[in-house]
């Protein structure tokens, strides 16, 4: 597995590559049987808490990592009509989170309005920003308008330390991050008080497992207070999946299987039991329904006889559906475990 699978032609192509190079992981045991081990198997639902919608793949970075593999040149972007069938969907459930991804969300020309309908619903509304666009121009009113409808921001950050971040994200991103934190502390957000909540992402530069993650969120803490002013409530850390451009970066350094067998031998049973996409579901901009982000990006969308879009939902089926799995999960089940809210042990 020499060749990188970025240098194939057709996205399709480079998708049924990577499910083939998962399936074919040596060295590993699949993570089915994994599960089967832990009476776990098959993985099932236990109800929907959170709608997480992508409404995008649009973004104005091309970070190394990106399992979405988003960028400037990516235009699948959500209709309006497909969120709406996404709130008629979300208006039969008492799910009480929507977490907005993307891409960038905050490029899809409708993110206002969903936002806006969304709280008038009364659910949590999670905007998972890169930062940088908060900074962009033609986007500057961004934090006043989230700040305005108590939109929670969870936003990535790699490290508190510039060449970490611009080594994985490009240059000046840190920088143009950092203004973008100073922002939003100055509308409140952080801040002990205000109940406007700031989150930040941190994931490992290389192929490497996460820190605990109640050590580095210390030091985030310490250090970016004492080099910039910055506050925040609290870092989730999230492991580097094997999909997309991080599997690329992997395979073109001969580092694959070993991160493979790392995430493997990592394996934890209590992490399985509580992976994010028991009570989550994710949703395509096209609105096609999957278990999660990931399964998202690998093309994987949901099975077993289930609905396969939105516009078809059913809370029934849906909340205790069987979930896709394959040997990119070993990824949220290593170690402490990784979900889009950071560890889940």
């Amino acid at each position: 597995m020499t060749q990188s699978l970025k240098k194939r032609n057709h996205p399709l192509a480079i998708v049924d590559a990577q499910r083939r190079v998962l399936s074919e992981s040596a060295g590993i045991a699949p993570f089915d049987a994994r599960l089967a081990e832990i009476q776990l198997a098959p993985l099932m639902a236990t109800g929907i808490h959170t709608f997480q919608i992508n409404v995008g793949k649009m973004c104005n970075q091309v970070c190394g990592h990106c399992h979405v593999d988003a960028g400037p040149d990516r235009k699948e972007i959500m209709t309006r009509e497909t969120m709406e069938q996404c709130l008629a969907a979300l208006e039969k459930t008492d799910a009480p989170v929507v977490d907005l991804t993307g891409g960038a969300p905050e490029m899809n020309p409708d993110f206002k309005w969903l936002v806006d309908r969304v709280v008038e619903m009364e659910r949590r509304v999670i905007d998972r920003s890169n930062l940088t666009i908060l900074v962009a121009q033609g986007y500057e009113d961004i934090p006043e308008f989230l700040a305005g409808r108590r939109v929670e921001v969870t936003a990535s950050l790699p490290y508190y330390l510039e060449s970490q971040t611009d080594a994985q994200r490009g240059e000046h991103v840190f920088e143009r991050s950092i203004r973008a934190l100073q922002r939003l502390n100055a509308l409140g957000y952080g801040q002990s008080d205000s109940g406007l909540t700031l989150n930040l992402v941190f994931n490992p530069v290389g192929a490497y497992l996460p820190p605990k993650q109640a050590s580095i969120e210390a030091d985030y803490k310490r250090e970016l207070q004492r080099r910039y002013g910055i506050v925040f409530n609290s870092l989730f850390t999230i492991t580097n999946m094997p999909i997309s451009r991080f599997l690329d970066f992997l395979i073109e350094r001969g580092t694959y299987e070993s991160y493979m067998r790392k995430l493997s031998d990592a394996f934890n049973a209590d992490a399985a039991n509580s992976v994010m996409c028991r009570t989550t579901l994710s949703i395509g901009w096209e609105g096609t329904l999957y278990d999660c982000d990931f399964n998202q990006m690998l093309e994987m969308p949901i099975g077993n006889g289930g609905p396969t879009h939105i516009r078809d939902f059913d809370v029934a089926m849906l909340a205790n559906r069987q979930i896709g799995i394959g040997n990119h999960c070993y990824g949220c089940t290593a170690g402490s475990g990784s979900s889009c809210t950071g560890s889940v042990t």
